[in-house]
């Protein structure tokens, strides 16, 4: 009994299955890769367009009380990320570290104003949103200027609108190269069981039964490829952060865990539906079709 298991079992996980897994890990491990640059990119547009911010600086007879009360109206706004108060106590210091010289050595007064660093969600980081944005700062009673940097956002926003399009097309063409490549890894595995599946059909078992060790197979053959798939990327990840820590900034927990999800569900779904259709091919086949293909 036992040689029969372990019969069944090498023959269920022969060199055949291995080396169709093999070749299902190397093309998801691809697309992995591809998945993760299109969220990291994703993040990296955000943390982009996040690092613009607006400058708005305060009117002198604004009290140190009445900042904090702008700051908590700021706060709540729903498109504002983080607000930092800047004093004139503090723009005077950071100005005579920059300058490395004191202006109140010349004047008998500090020149500079307090202000508000606001930064917004990326989400409202756009040109028509920003134009909105200004106009809501610059009616505030306690704010004199707003300032930002026009042109840098109408850059950040142009390169990123090019580059999202570049890798989603590029992200298509893979995700179909893909599909491709591992429906005829699949095909190929059970092209060799042909005449199995015509002999079941023959003896009147239904297509259900037939299908199912199959679909069974790619189920386990899509659970282990990306399992390695994963082990793979996470490895690569792992080492060029060693190299390159800031990558952590764009390539975060959750980034991670949707790229492994996408490529544990795509390795899943594609080698049993794959296998489904395989099958379902030689099960229309009469006998003599199968000696010709």
């Amino acid at each position: 009994m036992s040689n029969k298991s372990n019969h069944r079992a090498r023959t269920y996980f022969g060199m055949q299955f291995v080396t169709a897994t093999v070749s299902t890990t190397l093309v998801l491990l691809l697309l992995g890769m591809v998945v993760l640059f299109v969220l990291a990119a994703q993040n990296l547009s955000d943390y982009m367009r996040e690092s613009v911010r607006f400058s708005l600086l305060l009117n002198d007879e604004v009290q140190e009380a009445d900042a904090a009360k702008l700051q908590n109206q700021l706060e709540a706004l729903p498109y504002v990320k983080q607000v930092d108060y800047i004093s004139k106590e503090e723009a005077l210091q950071e100005q005579t570290e920059a300058l490395g010289t004191d202006p109140t050595e010349f004047i008998d007064f500090n020149p500079f104003y307090a202000s508000m660093e606001v930064q917004l969600v990326s989400a409202y980081a756009n040109t028509d949103s920003i134009a909105q944005v200004e106009q809501t700062f610059t009616a505030l009673p306690q704010v004199q200027r707003v300032d930002y940097q026009r042109d840098l956002i109408e850059t950040i926003n142009h390169n990123i609108s090019r580059i999202s399009l570049v890798l989603l097309a590029l992200a298509a063409v893979l995700l179909l190269i893909s599909i491709a490549l591992i429906n005829n890894t699949i095909r190929l595995t059970i092209y060799a069981k042909r005449f199995l599946i015509h002999t079941q059909k023959l003896v009147g078992a239904s297509r259900a039964f037939i299908r199912r060790p199959f679909m069974a197979r790619g189920f386990w053959q899509g659970v282990i490829a990306g399992l390695l798939a994963i082990a793979l990327l996470c490895g690569g990840l792992y080492w060029a952060l060693t190299y390159e820590p800031q990558l952590m900034q764009v390539v975060d927990v959750k980034t991670l865990l949707l790229a492994c999800g996408a490529v544990m569900g795509f390795g899943i779904i594609i080698t049993v539906v794959c296998a489904y259709f395989s099958v379902n091919k030689y099960l229309s086949m009469n006998e003599n079709e199968m000696y010709y293909l």
